[in-house]
This record gives C-alpha cells, sequence and structure tokens, in this order.
C-alpha cells in the first residue's frame, strides 16, 4: 500500500496547538448537534456529505506524526478513504426522550475520534420522539466552532428540496459563502461587543506572521504589550466544584428554545446587548448551582475564557483555527440578577477592541512549535486562569433544512481546553436561542441544573419587562426607548428598576 505523498501538507502552529491539547480526560472534540420533528433518510444524509462535505480535502486526510516526535505533525490523504467508516446510524434506547439522547451525546462527547482516519464522525441517531437527531464531531485541529458551524450549515438548505445538480455546479464556480446569505456576519463569537478591529489587527499582524515573537513586547505595541501583561500577571481562579482533576466521561445537557424577541425585549428595557443579557443569565444559573450544592459565593467571581473569531466576514468558508480567547469575568457573588446584568455591560464596553485575542492568538501559536514540557505548562496556565469556556455564536435567523427535513434545534459545544471541566454554548437559531452545558461529569454529574438555573435567572430578567410594561399606559415603551441609545443610562435604568422594585 503507497501514500499520496503530493497530498501531504504540513499542520499549521496553531491546528498543532490543539491537536496536542488531546487528552483521554479533555477530548479536543468540537461537537454539534441538530434535532429534528421528522426521520431523515440516511442514504440521503450520506448523498448530502458526500456532496458538500467531502468538498473539503481535509476531511479525506489523516493527521501523520512525525518520527521520533521531531518535527510538526502534518496532513495526508487516507489512503483508504471511506465514508462509510465515518457516518453511522444508532437507535436511541426506550423512552427516546430529551434524558435518553442526552444520554448519548455524553456517552459520544467522551469517546475520542480513531486517529488512524480523518478525525471526524456523523451519527443519524433515530428514534429521538417522533423524529432523528444528528450529532457531529470533529476534532478541534480540524476547525474550531466558528469553521465547524459553516460547513454545517453549508450542508442545509433554505427549502425542502436543494437545489438541481446543474445549479450547484454553477454556484461551485463562484467563492462558497453560505454563511453571506444565511448567517449575519460574524467577527466574534461574543457578539459584536468583540469585535476586533482593522487597526487591531494591523497591530498585531507581525505577530500574527511572525509567532516566535508572541513574547517580543516590542513586536506586538503598547496596548498588545499591555494585554500580555494582564494575563501573565492574571491571579488563578478560585477554587470551586467546577474545577479539579478530570475523568474521561463527560456530561452534555441543552435548554428549551428561548424566544429571542424575549432577549431582545430585556435588552431595550435596560439598554443592554442580547449578549449582555445572556451571559448574565447563565452565571446566575452557575450562582444557584453553587447555592444548592452549599458553596460559597459571597464575593466570588470566576472567568471564563471565550473565543474571539480573526477572520474576516468577507472570505469564503476556511478550515483551521483562527481565533484569539479574552478572559470574562463572571460574577458569581452578586446576587441581583439586575445588577450583574450591568456588571457586564460594563465589561462588555470595556472589552471592546482588546488586543487580548491577538495576543493569545499568538501564543497559541508559538506553543504549536514548543517542546511538548512548555507546551503542557503554557496550557496548565491558561486552565489555572479560568473556570469555564464560554461561546457565543449567532446563528441562521430563519429555518433551515438538512436533507429535506426542517431543523428545529441546533446545539454545539467545544473542547474544554486547559484542563477546564466546564463548558458553555450560546447559540441562536430561527428566532431562539439555546443554551448548551459540557461538565467532567466527576465534577459535576448534573449540568441539567445549570440548565434549570440559567432558565429561571432568565425568567427574573424577563419580570423586569413585564414590570416596566405595566407601568401605565405606555409609559413603559416611552422610557424604555432612550435607554437603548443613550451611552451612558446606567443611572436611570437604576432608578426606574428601584421603582419597580
Amino acid at each position: 500500500m503507497t501514500t499520496d505523498r503530493k497530498r501531504a501538507e504540513p499542520m499549521s502552529n496553531v491546528d498543532a496547538a490543539w491537536l496536542h491539547m488531546e487528552d483521554p480526560t479533555n477530548l479536543m472534540m468540537v461537537t454539534g448537534l441538530m434535532l429534528f420533528d421528522e426521520p431523515l433518510e440516511f442514504e440521503r444524509l450520506k448523498a448530502m456529505l458526500k456532496q458538500r462535505w467531502l468538498r473539503f480535502e481535509r476531511f479525506r486526510q489523516r493527521v501523520i506524526e512525525p518520527a521520533r516526535s521531531i518535527g510538526m505533525p502534518h496532513w495526508e490523504t487516507d489512503p483508504t478513504f471511506d465514508l462509510n467508516a465515518h457516518v453511522h446510524r444508532i437507535a436511541l434506547p426506550a423512552p427516546h426522550d430529551q434524558a435518553a439522547l442526552q444520554e448519548l451525546v455524553s456517552d459520544l462527547m467522551s469517546t475520542p475520534l480513531d486517529f488512524s482516519k480523518p478525525l471526524w464522525h456523523f451519527h443519524l441517531i433515530e428514534g429521538y420522539g417522533s423524529g432523528c437527531a444528528v450529532l457531529a464531531r470533529l476534532h478541534h485541529c480540524i476547525a474550531d466552532g466558528i469553521a465547524l458551524a459553516q460547513v454545517l450549515l453549508a450542508l442545509t438548505d433554505t427549502q425542502p428540496e436543494p437545489p438541481q445538480p446543474e445549479v450547484e455546479r454553477e454556484a461551485r464556480q463562484q467563492p462558497w459563502r453560505p454563511l453571506a446569505t444565511i448567517v449575519r456576519p460574524i467577527a466574534a463569537t461574543l457578539d459584536t461587543t468583540l469585535r476586533v478591529t482593522d487597526s487591531l489587527l494591523r497591530e498585531g499582524r507581525d505577530l500574527l506572521n511572525h509567532p516566535t515573537h508572541a513574547f517580543d513586547l516590542a513586536k506586538i505595541g503598547v496596548s498588545g504589550a499591555a494585554a500580555l501583561g494582564k494575563l501573565l500577571l492574571m491571579g488563578p481562579d478560585p477554587q470551586s466544584v467546577f474545577k479539579g482533576k478530570l475523568g474521561v466521561a463527560k456530561r452534555a445537557a441543552w435548554s428549551a428554545p428561548i424566544p429571542l424577541k424575549d432577549v431582545k425585549a430585556i435588552g431595550r428595557i435596560t439598554g443592554c446587548t442580547v449578549n449582555d443579557v445572556l451571559l448574565a443569565a447563565v452565571t446566575g444559573g452557575l450562582r444557584r448551582y453553587l447555592l444548592g450544592r452549599g458553596e460559597p459565593t459571597d464575593g466570588v467571581s470566576f472567568r471564563a475564557v471565550a473565543p474571539v473569531n480573526l477572520r474576516r466576514p468577507e472570505i469564503p468558508i476556511e478550515l483551521g483555527n483562527h481565533f484569539g480567547l479574552v478572559f470574562v469575568g463572571l460574577p458569581i457573588g452578586t446576587a441581583d440578577p439586575f445588577e450583574r446584568l450591568l456588571a457586564f455591560r460594563q465589561q462588555m464596553n470595556a472589552i471592546k477592541g482588546s488586543p487580548e485575542p491577538v495576543v493569545t492568538f499568538g501564543i497559541l501559536n508559538a506553543i504549536g512549535m514548543a517542546p511538548n514540557e512548555l507546551e503542557r505548562r503554557v496550557v496548565e496556565i491558561f486552565g489555572t486562569k479560568a473556570t469555564a469556556v464560554m461561546t457565543n455564536l449567532p446563528g441562521p435567523g430563519e429555518t433551515l433544512y438538512l436533507a429535506g427535513k426542517p431543523i428545529q434545534q441546533i446545539m454545539f459545544w467545544v473542547p474544554q481546553s486547559g484542563r477546564l471541566g466546564l463548558g458553555l454554548s450560546i447559540l441562536s437559531y430561527a428566532g431562539a436561542v439555546n443554551l448548551g452545558v459540557a461538565t467532567d461529569a466527576g465534577l459535576v454529574p448534573d449540568p441539567d441544573t445549570i440548565v434549570a438555573g440559567f432558565d429561571a435567572e432568565f425568567d427574573e430578567l424577563l419580570d423586569l419587562v413585564r414590570l416596566v410594561e405595566a407601568d401605565g399606559a405606555g409609559g413603559a415603551e416611552e422610557q424604555a426607548a432612550p435607554l437603548a441609545t443613550d451611552g451612558d443610562a446606567t443611572e436611570a435604568i437604576e432608578a426606574l428598576y428601584d421603582t419597580l422594585t
């Protein structure tokens, strides 16, 4: 058997960093789940994968590590590639409900991919209620969460019947940008509050092109140097039930869809963004979980590490990892949901245009080339400075179809890099928002409780909207309107809140 060496290509430094973070207790997989109210035809799903997924040569390539661990890994076309080895159908056990599906998703999330083959896998899960589910697992070294969302959405259509083959062939002649029409441009997974400006990218260009300069302060400018210093001097996160020695088993849970219009209503009344509202509710859910386990919360603040997309929104689909990281404070000790929301509003405004994403991208780029021991130490440092990984991805506003069937819900989970045991994923789709939670089973065996806390916190924020709306014949709308445009409306919001409570 011979290998087609012409198709071998080196792996990027950043992709190699995510490859080498793989550990039996912390698999570096991005996981996506789509739910359907109707069954899918297995052969039609395979045909869609063959037609649209496999147009990316990367999905036919496996990872080859260098001999004697000298040098960088590379991609090589799998000489025995077989689509059937990557797509399987399984039956969901009784009682065929969300609890059963969460158990199955948890098991698959805990199961490593086969490194002798290209590092991705699809499962058609039949018997979920009256419909089914499709689970996709993709190794982080192939793509980050945004890229996975792009290629998954590229499998879908905006109508039940896909275009005719001749139309698709004509479309392939143009740069392929499915998100340009079905998803608003994604400049950051922390919504528009974390956009990376052109000036910031220019400042960090040398760092991106020359990752060995990651720790050379002269190469990243004054603001970049300050950001790097902040990262290095940042103290460790406090110990809690969310941190500890990890095990192999993971647990997955997700919320029922929350109407996006309700999230926007809270933001309109309080002068906050959709992102602020969701982060505040998630933090409240974590606080409730700690209180339920008798853990202290007074004065407690955690950090979540959040990815920020560094791709330009106008480019076609691009695999690989092209994102930086920022650390977001989670004010667990703040008991009042409204005060917590305002704290996020202030924090997100301060993070705008931060050079942290470019700096951390450079660090990831550098550790991809570092000796294994140094690589492990850097990963551990990142892991001690945060408690969770949190992602927020704006998705399509309309219902999409896969293999002719409408997708009812979409969730995703990113791996908990840095040996973290808690992952929080927010995704909007078709006018609704879903929260996905992934945990280490030994630390947090009941992620459903976090989801329930998130729901309760969101309801409390929604009660504020109801109070304002009930505050006299149109008066609420008159009061709320300027709050969304006033750049310094905090005092006005607080006064309004005080009168209502």
